[in-house]
């Protein structure tokens, strides 16, 4: 293994841990298929000001680590085949 596989895995394992931690965070949506299946709004004064919330910033900070994980697991993969075609 390279130092910069082993980087790449120890980078793998935090964000997973921090998608997880994340993840947990977050509070449930009683709503969300109920409203998504027929159509109802939240005109709540939350429901307006949705983005704002800390529930909106935990749930892009999730997206941000899927995004980070997906990268560096395609990073961490392809590694070792590029390795090979450098070294011949």
């Amino acid at each position: 293994m390279s130092v910069i596989e082993i980087i790449g895995g120890v980078l793998l394992l935090i964000a997973s841990l921090f998608i997880i931690i994340v993840t947990l965070m977050q509070s449930q949506k009683q709503q969300g298929m109920t409203s998504a299946i027929t159509g109802a709004e939240n005109d709540s004064f939350y429901g307006k000001n949705s983005g704002n919330t800390r529930e909106a910033a935990l749930e892009r900070l999730t997206k941000v680590c899927a995004v980070i994980f997906f990268v560096v697991t395609l990073v961490v993969n392809f590694l070792p085949i590029i390795e090979k075609h450098i070294a011949k």
